[in-house]
This record gives structure tokens, sequence and C-alpha cells, in this order.
């Protein structure tokens, strides 16, 4: 299945721009377009979103501000209800998971955010624009790495039908790619998911199991899918995680 990656505003395009899976089909909406030809700015998402074949996998990539939301909604709104829709919100220092459900969630099948939180840790005198450009790099990959993945039956236990199954029917979620696991973060307040090891030949079999033994005892007794798969363009190991739970 081709997934489509929308890039709503500065940083949700920086994302789209920086996924290398061949197979996307990108989209990029900018608001300042909408801001100054709003009447043909709209008429031509309508065009676009209701040419979209049936059931394809969407991902809307934003921030929250109000002009993102404003297209958001319009899109929402005037597009077929038959498309599987994820969003994918950049929220730097924000844990969605524990705030308010926002009003507009109820589109998605699932909406992962990002807190920035591997960016900004210990690094309080970072611009703020130098994580958004660290983590715009990262999401970007981590999209190239999934799809690439997917298509290739992905890693060990895990397939699409598998990916589908945990993303489907009103959650929140992280989806995080990782060169290295900060294990005090609060990985235990998710319910179900993916944890895929990613390595590469040289990685020792030890190094794989503790990294899994770390996160066994954090999400014990979730409903949890694990995999590993051996890959030399890896240069250590990497953890893809992708973890939801019900709002």
């Amino acid at each position: 299945m081709r997934p489509i990656f929308v890039g709503i505003g500065n940083y949700g395009m920086k994302v789209v721009w920086s996924i290398k899976y061949s197979k996307a089909r990108k989209l990029f909406l900018n608001p300042t377009l909408y801001l100054f030809r709003k009447e043909l700015f709209l008429k031509k998402l309508e065009e676009v979103f209701w040419s979209i074949e049936k059931e394809a996998q969407i991902w809307f990539i934003f921030e929250p501000k109000s002009v993102n939301l404003e297209i958001l909604s319009h899109i929402l709104e005037n597009s077929p209800s038959d498309l599987m829709k994820i969003a994918y919100v950049l929220i730097p220092g924000r844990e969605l998971v524990l705030e308010e459900k926002p009003e507009w969630v109820h589109y998605f099948e699932t909406v992962f955010y990002d807190s920035f939180w591997e960016f900004l840790k210990g690094r309080e005198d970072k611009p703020i624009w130098q994580a958004y450009l660290e983590a715009s790099a990262s999401i970007g990959e981590m999209f190239t790495r999934l799809y690439s993945y997917l298509d290739n039956q992905m890693l060990v236990n895990v397939d699409l039908a598998d990916f589908l199954q945990i993303i489907k029917g009103g959650n929140v979620g992280i989806l995080r790619l990782l060169k290295t696991v900060d294990f005090n973060w609060h990985w235990g307040i998710w319910e179900r998911g993916l944890i895929n090891i990613l390595a590469n030949s040289s990685t020792s079999l030890e190094d794989v199991i503790n990294i899994l033994k770390r996160f066994q005892e954090i999400l014990k007794e979730k409903d949890i899918i694990w995999g590993v798969k051996m890959d030399d363009s890896i240069k250590s190991t990497e953890v893809l995680a992708l973890l939801v739970r019900k709002w």
C-alpha cells in the first residue's frame, strides 16, 4: 500500500521533504498560500483528496498552530471517510498523552506525537529551531525505515497486518527511531505496540537481548510485538518503537 504524507506548515513540510521512501506520495501545504489565496487553495485541496484511492494510508504531519489546524479541519471535513488517516503532531516539550483529548482527534486512527524529548533533554540552551531541524531529519528517516521494512516483510514476527492492527482504533501514540534508548522515560504508560531492534552484523546477540530485556521489564504484561532485523546499513543498533494506548 502506497502511503501519502501531507506536511502542513513549515516543519511539517520539512519532515515530509526528509522522507526518502521511493513509493511515498508527498503533499506540501503552505499556510501562506492558504492565507492569501484561500478559495483557490481549498478548491485544489478538495480535488486532490477526492482523487485518492479508497483506504489509502494518509499521514498528516504538523504543528498544532491555529492556521495549520484550520487547514487540517477543512481537509478532514471535506474528504472521503474511507481514507485511513493518521496524524503525527510536533509539540516540543509537551506530552500529548498526558493532556486533554483535542477535539479534532476523532478523525484519526492514531494520533502520534513527538515531544522532542530525545533532542531537548540535557540541552536547555539549544535553540528550538535547531531541535526542530534535527527532529525533522530524524522523523523523515524513521518513516523511510518503517515503510522500507514493511515492504520487505519488515522484521522477524512483524508484518503489515501487525502494523495496521496496532494503529487502528482511536489511539494516542509515539513512533520513534532511537539510536540510544533512555529507559528512564515513561515507556510504561503504553498499552500495546511494536518494538523492533535494527542491528548490524557486528552487534552481539547479547546486546540485542539486553535491550529486549529492559523493554520487557518496563512493558511487561502489555500487548507488545517484538522484532529483530540485521541490517549492515545501521552503524550499531537502532530501536524503532511504535507504541499506543486508548485516549
